[in-house]
């Protein structure tokens, strides 16, 4: 009689993967590969590597993605405020990551690091399933940094005519505008000094920036600059209706939550880190079940 028990070699296939950022607690990245994982038949492990937790800055990514290498990681997500800066530490970029200048995954193959950024095919497949048909012929941007380059390419991808685009940093949103002109065309992505009358002309409006997460509450602009005609769409998925989507609801706006971007930047990462393609529509339906569940944790 065989009495065998089972051995590691009976176990499901195991990919090691994890998110570096600072303050992601909340995020709901881990549980999405995770659930998308089990799913497919892996043992899927996803950890958070939050910066604020361990008490460190950007600094440490040379540190910690040698790390991620020597435990056998096969990639990394990574998030604000490492985007751009994990940049010099990789071996090679994809072209997406290339013209955006932002990384939001790292694949760990072969002794190599390879950069990817799946934020620009996350947001626009959002877009196209959330604001189908929406005029585009002048987009306001609020937030230039690593998620805003990446939502400007989407955009003018998507055909918006011209974006105009804003930043607490008035050079740092110049300098997308002029990478984007070199890309797409001049004339295709500005910079005002009048939110108003920008807004004013505007069928759209893209919020980029942290303003109205549920660490940083309130609106990135004032709300009387929102009415119905317009179209708002968010990045923010936590809360998933931020005071600016409300705002904009109450105004009558179609609106767009930050819930897409979220689940089709982690299909493609999922792909990237597996080599299997994941069930979009399978983890569409893990997001809407996380966001549904209520959170023992405010920061969890």
């Amino acid at each position: 009689m065989d009495t065998a028990s089972p051995t590691a070699q009976d176990a499901p296939p195991a990919v090691l993967a994890g998110l570096i950022g600072a303050g992601i607690g909340a995020s709901l990245t881990p549980a999405m590969h995770e659930r998308e994982g089990a799913a497919q038949g892996l043992r899927l492990i996803y950890r958070r590597i939050d910066l604020a937790t361990l008490g460190l800055g950007p600094a440490a990514l040379e540190e910690l993605l040698v790390a991620a290498q020597r435990f056998g990681f096969a990639g990394l997500n990574i998030t604000h405020p490492c985007k751009q800066a994990v940049i010099p530490l990789l071996d090679a970029l994809s072209p997406d990551a290339r013209a955006i200048g932002a990384v939001n995954t790292v694949v760990l193959r072969d002794g190599k690091r390879i950069g990817h950024n799946t934020d620009v095919s996350g947001f626009a497949e959002g877009f196209r399933r959330g604001l189908p048909e929406v005029a585009r012929r002048q987009v306001v941007q609020l937030g230039a940094g690593g998620a805003g380059a990446a939502v400007a390419h989407a955009l003018l991808g998507l055909g918006v005519e011209r974006l105009v685009l804003f930043d607490v940093e008035p050079i740092r949103a110049a300098a997308l505008a002029s990478d984007l002109a070199a890309r797409f065309g001049a004339g295709r992505a500005v910079t005002a000094a009048d939110l108003v009358i920008a807004m004013a002309e505007a069928d759209g409006l893209v919020n980029c920036t942290p303003i109205g997460m549920a660490k940083y509450p309130g609106l990135p602009l004032p709300a009387t600059l929102l009415r119905p005609a317009l179209w708002v769409a968010e990045i923010v998925y936590f809360p998933l209706e931020t005071e600016l989507l409300r705002h904009a609801r109450e105004r009558g706006c179609r609106t767009l939550d930050g819930g897409g971007m979220a689940v089709f930047q982690a299909v493609g990462a999922f792909r990237l880190f597996t080599g299997i393609e994941p069930d979009a529509v399978r983890m569409q339906d893990h997001f809407k079940a996380l966001t549904a569940a209520p959170r023992c944790h405010p920061t969890d």
